[in-house]
């Protein structure tokens, strides 16, 4: 009895935990057991937060971990996470204890093997395509004679060395090299960014705008090659406004850009030989179209020389044609002379009949006649014009009388002066006009500037008896 009492009281003594106290108690457990680990394993429910953090499971056939990817570490993935694809990830285990369960915060994620990424291209691949990316209808046709080529590539290597030389022994053209790296988590963001480059430049701007680009990397292993199947760089190639060539790899490597691009080249050497047509062959097609040109002209004008003696063969001779109207004239002619002399001889006779009855005096009378009547007139006329024309003449210098009487100017010249107001108009009272008033008066030799007095006009001072007007004083 007394050793189940000690029993009881032992175990009532016993400290009691707080369900935080344990809860972190065991976080701090689990966090310091498992501070680093690498895991493989599939995903699934694949949850992207709007703050940007990747929330998803890790399973494998007999269990599963919940894992959260903090937005800070989403963008250095190796992979795009996605439902069923197998996974090697590294990070820290820890508890989360508002839910009481246990999970791993991931800072790595690559595939786990090839198989995981030809997985994943296939699942990219069947996305992009039912889009409509892929379509022969929407890849523009590429330029036959490009002036300009833009080449994304990078600035050492092989593959520019390749693409240079290429170009230049087939097509005379300007070439603009867009440096990017072509391997590592960097490259499809700069090839992405040299693409919008291209496509950004202005026609007629500094920088020339190239009519082809060409995206071109040496061959590597499926990792190597791995930028270049980017979602996103795959969607800037099938946006791009200019032809686009993808030249990535080897023949047998195949990249998402291959699909989306204008024109894929199973090399970078055989992008440019696309890209270019061959001088040397369009100088020597256009030769042999000359010289087919006169071959053929020369032909068809001894076709039609041909045909043109054929034809005059039938037709007969030009003297032949004529003889008869020859002929015709050369009697006419000899029956020209006469016949105008026998013409002029009528023509004579016929004058000296109508000539005959004609004299001087038939006509000579009448213009006596009208001469006479034409001097009785001019006798009676003189009289009647001249006093027309003196009464004319007095009327006339009746109006110069009157037009002389109202010239404003003529009582000028006697002394008298016009007093005109700033307006110019003409003064005549002196009621209109006020003290200060600004006039101008006129004379007949000019015009002087006055003002008006406010003091009436003093009356004249008679000189006294005795007194000549001289010493009377000035008025002024």
């Amino acid at each position: 009895m007394g050793s189940m009492t000690d029993e009881i009281a032992t175990e009532t003594n016993a400290p009691a935990y707080s369900v935080s106290e344990l809860a972190f108690a065991l976080k701090r457990t689990i966090e310091e057991a498992y501070g680093f680990v690498r895991l493989r394993g599939e995903l699934s429910k694949v949850t992207f937060h709007g703050n940007g953090h990747v929330y998803l499971d890790l399973k494998d056939e007999r269990a599963s971990i919940s894992g959260v990817i903090w937005k800070g570490s989403v963008r250095g993935l190796a992979v795009r996470p996605e439902t069923g694809l197998e996974v090697i990830v590294t990070g820290r285990v820890t508890t989360y204890p508002g839910r009481s369960q246990y999970q791993i915060i991931i800072e790595t994620m690559e595939p786990a093997g090839i198989g995981a990424l030809l997985a994943q291209l296939e699942r990219l691949k069947a996305r992009l395509a039912a889009e409509g990316l892929f379509d022969a209808s929407r890849k523009t046709p590429l330029p036959e004679m490009p002036g300009v080529i833009g080449v994304i590539t990078s600035p050492t290597g092989a593959v520019i060395r390749d693409i240079l030389h290429r170009i230049r022994e087939r097509w005379p053209c300007r070439v603009i090299v867009w440096p990017v790296v072509v391997q590592g988590d960097q490259a499809a963001h700069q090839v992405r960014a040299a693409i919008e480059g291209f496509n950004a430049l202005k026609a007629g701007g500094p920088a020339p705008r190239p009519d082809l680009i060409i995206v071109a990397r040496g061959g590597g292993s499926v990792e190597n090659l791995w930028p270049f199947n980017d979602e996103a760089l795959a969607r800037t190639v099938a946006a791009s406004t200019i032809p686009l060539i993808s030249a990535v790899g080897h023949e047998t490597d195949t990249t998402m850009i291959d699909f989306v691009s204008d024109r894929r080249a199973p090399t970078p050497t055989a992008a440019a030989e696309i890209a270019t047509p061959v001088f040397a062959e369009l100088a020597a097609a256009i030769a042999d179209y000359q010289r087919r040109l006169m071959q053929s002209g020369a032909r068809m004008v001894e076709l039609r020389r041909a045909r043109l003696a054929a034809a005059a063969g039938s037709l007969p001779r030009p003297a032949d044609l004529l003889a008869i109207a020859t002929q015709r004239l050369d009697l006419a002619a000899g029956r020209l002379g006469a016949a105008l002399q026998r013409n002029v001889s009528s023509h004579h006779r016929d004058w000296l009949t109508i000539a005959a009855p004609l004299k001087p005096g038939l006509l000579q009378r009448p213009i006596q006649v009208r001469r006479e009547r034409l001097d009785a007139l001019a006798a009676r006329l003189p009289p009647a014009a001249r006093r027309r024309l003196e009464r004319a003449t007095d009327a006339l210098a009746n109006l110069e009388k009157l037009r002389l009487s109202f010239n404003p100017d003529g009582p000028l010249k006697r002394g008298f002066a016009r007093i005109h107001d700033p307006d110019g108009r003409l003064v005549r009272s002196a009621e209109v006009l006020s003290a200060g008033e600004r006039v101008r008066m006129v004379f007949a030799d000019g015009d002087r500037a006055a003002v008006v007095d406010g003091l009436p006009s003093p009356r004249p001072v008679r000189p006294r008896r005795g007194e000549t007007a001289a010493n009377q004083g000035d008025l002024f």
